[in-house]
């Protein structure tokens, strides 16, 4: 409530912007009905038949001696000839209807505007409260929401425990639409009618079309609920909402443990389908919608049990945690709880092709009786990527990516890659560079290094990029020590190009120029 009578000079009247619910009038609040009893001035919004569904679910509390003021709307669709288009005319005309109600304000009476469902959701109401709202005392009346009224009639809850319900407007571009889609738990998507084409097309997209459900006037007459789906298109009014419920009561908790991996099906059911998904370096920031949506609509997490703990507990659904060194264990492990009819996301750090995950899965999948498993790949951010953004844009042109450890391939095989990425002068990003049984892999490649590349070379050390201890420095190559660098420590090594910059206010700045000098 706002009010603001000390800056008119005369006693004014009051303005009350009332929320009549989703359309059944007995819905209306009992501070509505009371309201709209009282007061001298009804207002509402209206299209040019002149008809309003406000008015409608509130005529029953009409006194009939009300005087009742009709803002009818000059467009209803984005074509006319104002010169300031669409969203001139609409400006004009709030201006207008604020006006007119302002009028009656100063000469005293109460004014109610009547408003579908909730007036500051989505309603016209809050243009009017924009307009006069400091200027007169000031009164909203919440009303139940399409939305409540379309899971009630559903019978199905929206959200549980710790999902996200995210509510679109059915009017946004169709990328947009599908990328908020599959990263949210639970949605309601609002203005359908000539949308709703798009809507279904990126619920599809989304791999959310099966959840989605579908309500037409919620508690009026001519209700309607079905799966999303089989609705036609060409039946779907303004009034209805695609909405996609808790996936809480979707997700079954008969997953088995990890360490139940010897216990094969007898008789493989429907097949699931295994999800690798890139987490990126560090947490939820870094996650893609995409990637965010398959991890909240898996049966069963799988992974490294260090970046099983960076995924939020969802009710319902069963993860599977393991020690670092078993890859391939893992994979064949995801694979078979899909020939279970499960949907398995394999969590993985960064992105999943880069020295992850991806590559057991898909090995594994190509094997006997695998083959015929859905398996998927999502994207991450890369280790590399994340922290050459941190020191600035070393990885400006064309560089070469190698990974120190010598567990799978032999250190000769290392040395060969990166003599040859040095002599072919590019950029290097060095992953696995050290660990406590590996401590002289950053010394010999640094010596290697130093035959091919000035001793002044920057190289950045990016320790926990996105996490709670991160670090970035840069230090020159002959005065990199290897006890400064660990498993978690990515290595960002510059060409004979790569500049070392310390601009104003004393930060270092590393970034390799796009042109070659002979270009």
């Amino acid at each position: 409530m706002t009010d603001r009578q000390e800056t008119s000079p005369a006693i004014t009247g009051r303005l009350y912007g009332v929320g009549v619910g989703p359309g059944d009038p007995s819905l209306i609040t009992v501070r509505a009905a009371e309201l709209i009893g009282r007061a001298d001035v009804i207002a509402y919004h209206c299209a040019r038949h002149g008809r309003s569904h406000a008015r409608a679910i509130a005529e029953r509390y009409l006194t009939g001696g009300q005087l009742e003021e009709r803002l009818m709307y000059p467009v209803t669709v984005e074509t006319t000839d104002h010169p300031g288009g669409y969203r001139g005319a609409l400006d004009d005309f709030y201006q207008e209807a604020s006006e007119r109600l302002a009028a009656h304000l100063d000469a005293g009476r109460t004014v109610v505007v009547l408003a579908e469902g909730d007036p500051l959701f989505y309603g016209s109401y809050q243009h009017m409260h924009k307009r006069l709202a400091h200027r007169y005392p000031t009164e909203v009346v919440p009303g139940v929401t399409s939305i409540s009224a379309a899971a009630a009639r559903l019978g199905t809850p929206l959200v549980e425990a710790e999902e996200v319900l995210t509510i679109i407007p059915g009017t946004l571009p169709e990328e947009e639409l599908t990328a908020r889609l599959a990263a949210t738990d639970s949605a309601v998507v609002m203005k359908l009618g000539r949308t709703f084409p798009t809507v279904r097309r990126a619920l599809e997209r989304a791999g959310r079309l099966d959840e989605a459900r579908y309500v037409e006037r919620a508690t009026m007459d001519g209700e309607r609920t079905g799966l999303l789906a089989e609705i036609d298109a060409d039946s779907v009014p303004y009034f209805s909402v695609a909405v996609l419920p808790s996936r809480v009561a979707a997700l079954d908790s008969d997953g088995q443990p990890f360490e139940a991996l010897a216990a094969p099906a007898e008789q493989p059911s429907q097949t699931g389908e295994v999800v690798v998904v890139g987490t990126g370096p560090a947490g939820p920031l870094w996650l893609t919608p995409e990637a965010r949506g398959a991890l909240a609509g898996a049966t069963d997490l799988v992974g490294y049990t260090t970046y099983l703990d960076r995924v939020p507990v969802r009710a319902g659904q069963v993860r599977h945690g393991s020690d670092n060194k078993v890859e391939g264990v893992r994979a064949e492990f995801a694979l078979e709880l899909a020939r279970r009819g499960r949907r398995v996301a394999v969590v993985s750090s960064g992105d999943p092709g880069v020295f992850a995950m991806a590559t057991a899965v898909l090995e594994a999948a190509c094997e006997d009786p695998y083959r015929d498993v859905p398996v998927r790949v999502l994207p991450g951010m890369t280790a590399a990527h994340a922290a050459a953004s941190r020191a600035g844009a070393p990885l400006g042109h064309d560089y070469a990516v190698i990974s120190l450890s010598d567990r799978l391939k032999p250190w000769e095989v290392i040395a060969r890659r990166l003599r040859a990425a040095a002599e072919a002068d590019l950029v290097l990003a060095l992953y696995n560079p050290g660990s406590k049984s590996r401590t002289t892999q950053v010394g010999s490649a640094r010596d290697l290094l130093l035959e091919y590349r000035d001793p002044a070379t920057p190289v950045v050390l990016a320790r926990d990029v996105g996490g709670p201890t991160e670090r970035v420095r840069t230090v020159a190559l002959a005065e990199l020590d290897p006890a400064d660098v660990d498993m978690r420590t990515l290595l960002l090594i510059g060409s004979t190009q790569t500049q070392w910059v310390q601009r104003d206010g004393g930060r270092d700045v590393v970034w390799t120029p796009r042109r070659y000098p002979e270009a």
